[in-house]
């Protein structure tokens, strides 16, 4: 297995895996809209095309050739439309182009608490991107393997980044899903976990709940993400939680504010379960990868800050 496309490759995850696959002497594709090579590889080992993945024909073209796909393309904040196009209609267009080129393997990052039922569009349209995937591996054109990880943080990440980055700005820190639980992975785990799925056959068939070795409150993450970056003297900013009512018209106002939100209501609904891991699947281990601390990773990215 020698020819790699990864879809998502210029993205967080993407840029990590791209780099641990080219140093194992890889061919990697990477789609991207704006066309060049942007990742520190070389670029021997690294082909960039300039392809919109949501065209058929386009990602028809990009499966020759190939021995495997990985599809990390995921979007947190959107329409329901949205939604639907990225994780649901991009996975079957994934499906129907490695069939008809005759690609079979494929890992597909889905997310810790997707679910058809959940309380939020982007839980349950992730949900039915999986079973889009599942129901091609049953049909016998997909060697399948799904990863879910729980919330991802390293260097350049949107999360205890962004929390770290509003505490150098606001005195206090007024928060939403205070006490919903998070198990956070490290994004050098994630990658390693999409290597060693593509090197293991004996992953097909599976799905791996790809989550860190602690389980913490929103709250207890974004006092630590002040306390890593050095703000207030390394103790942070006071973090107070919101009640309900107060939380959804804050995320209704972060909606509709320029660029791209901190905060949405679907957000804010996908908080209301705990993204932790269910103990009924596998997880980093059985991938044989003993996942990093939090201490052992955010202080030193959060400090150079």
């Amino acid at each position: 297995m020698d020819n790699i496309l990864i879809l998502g490759g210029t993205g967080f995850v993407g840029r990590q895996l791209r780099e641990r696959l080219a140093a194992a002497r890889l061919r990697l594709t990477i789609p991207t809209r704006e066309g060049g090579h942007a990742g520190s590889e070389p670029a021997a080992a690294v082909r960039v095309v300039t392809a919109d993945v949501h065209d058929p024909d386009a990602l028809a073209r990009l499966m020759r050739g190939q021995d495997a796909v990985v599809n990390l393309v995921a979007i947190l904040h959107g329409t329901a439309e949205r939604f639907e196009q990225v994780h649901v209609a991009l996975p079957r267009s994934i499906a129907s182009a490695c069939a008809s080129a005759g690609v079979r393997r494929l890992v597909h990052v889905s997310a810790l608490g997707a679910d058809p039922a959940g309380p939020s569009m982007y839980q349950r349209s992730k949900a039915r991107g999986e079973a889009v995937l599942q129901a091609a591996a049953e049909a016998g054109t997909l060697d399948l393997t799904v990863l879910r990880p729980s919330v991802i943080f390293g260097a350049g990440d949107q999360f205890l980044s962004v929390f770290a980055q509003l505490q150098r700005v606001f005195p206090v820190i007024p928060l939403a899903g205070a006490d919903t639980r998070f198990q956070p992975v490290w994004v050098g785990d994630v990658a390693a976990a999409v290597q060693r799925c593509l090197q293991d056959d004996a992953t097909i068939g599976q799905t791996y709940e790809a989550c860190g070795p602690e389980v913490l409150r929103l709250r207890e993450l974004v006092r630590l993400a002040g306390q890593w970056s050095g703000v207030a003297g390394g103790r942070g900013r006071p973090v107070f939680a919101l009640p309900m009512p107060l939380a959804r018209l804050q995320a209704w106002v972060m909606e509709r504010l320029p660029g791209e939100p901190l905060m949405t209501r679907d957000n804010l609904d996908s908080m209301a379960v705990d993204n932790v891991a269910s103990g009924r699947l596998p997880g980093l281990k059985a991938l044989g990868i003993t996942p990093a601390a939090l201490a052992d990773i955010a202080p030193g990215y959060l400090a150079r800050r």
